[in-house]
């Protein structure tokens, strides 16, 4: 223990806030990755009305957040290319890195293709699904065509019931063939025609999770997280420039790597591993040293 207490000092040498930037060259060096990822980015306005994103990388196993970068927008690969660079300055070999989760952000996309062309990119599966909301609503709103009243709820409720079963087959198949056959079945379905050629055009990157070599990789973007940003950031305000954003941010990574999850569950919310921090699931426990203690509090 009193060896991985020393290796953690190492790791994460005290700090304060003015210095955040300083402290991320190998702040999460040797901390095992599985190589399966996840991004996202939170966005947030500054003073005088300037909006900056927050893009944060996080390990889909263990939880453990990579230094955050903050960036004026997401849809150019550049501020990707950030993100990945100061995770590889913190200790992310990138070399091993299989898969990356997101919403489907273009710059993402086009980053990996540039610079990363061996990593997978895994779409978030609720974004797809908030995709084909107007999609859904307008094939319930034709099947009542003709109808009224109680007729018209049950043949819309029907109608919805069954297409919403006949895509769940398809985004949580257990394999590629089941997605496929269900698939097949919703283009059969008399209003699925549509809804099958728009999830045909993302079907590989909705199943990437299912490949042997992206096992572990999140089927969602990690959005959970900014939960606990806003939280403990004074709800993700009061940062009025960009440096000072950041720097917030790159202490609220600190505390989320080092601080235990809760033992009990909330109110449609269950903690993957209760009582542990992400260190401790990845296999480096900080022991009895505090985020505190890290940033030399």
């Amino acid at each position: 223990m009193a060896q991985m207490e020393r290796l953690c000092l190492a790791q994460y040498r005290p700090v304060n806030d003015s210095k955040a930037q300083a402290s991320v060259k190998g702040q999460l060096a040797g901390v095992p990755t599985t190589g399966q990822m996840g991004t996202d980015g939170a966005w947030t306005r500054l003073r005088g009305g300037a909006k900056r994103v927050v893009l944060a990388l996080v390990h889909g196993v263990s939880g453990v957040v990579w230094p955050p970068v903050v960036v004026t927008g997401e849809e150019s690969a550049e501020p990707w290319e950030q993100l990945f660079r100061r995770a590889k300055a913190a200790g992310l070999d990138l070399h091993n890195l299989r898969g990356v989760s997101s919403d489907g952000s273009k710059g993402l996309v086009a980053y990996l293709r540039q610079s990363l062309p061996w990593v997978n990119h895994q779409r978030c599966v609720w974004h797809l699904w908030r995709g084909l909301a107007r999609a859904l609503a307008q094939c319930a709103s034709r099947a009542v065509e003709g109808l009224v009243e109680a007729a018209a709820k049950a043949a819309r409720d029907r109608t919805r019931g069954e297409l919403v079963t006949l895509i769940r087959g398809i985004f949580d198949a257990a394999s590629y063939q089941q997605a496929e056959v269900m698939l097949a079945r919703l283009s059969e379905h008399p209003l699925g025609l549509g809804l099958a050629q728009s999830i045909w055009q993302v079907l590989d990157a909705a199943l990437m999770h299912l490949l042997p070599y992206n096992q572990g990789l999140l089927r969602v973007a990690p959005e959970w997280y900014w939960r606990d940003y806003r939280l403990r950031l004074s709800h993700g305000r009061n940062h009025g420039s960009e440096d000072r954003l950041e720097r917030a941010a790159l202490l609220w990574a600190i505390y989320r790597n080092f601080e235990p999850a809760q033992w009990r569950c909330e109110h449609k919310r269950h903690y993957r591993h209760p009582g542990q921090s992400p260190l401790t699931v990845a296999g480096a426990s900080p022991g009895d040293i505090s985020y505190l203690d890290a940033l030399g509090v």
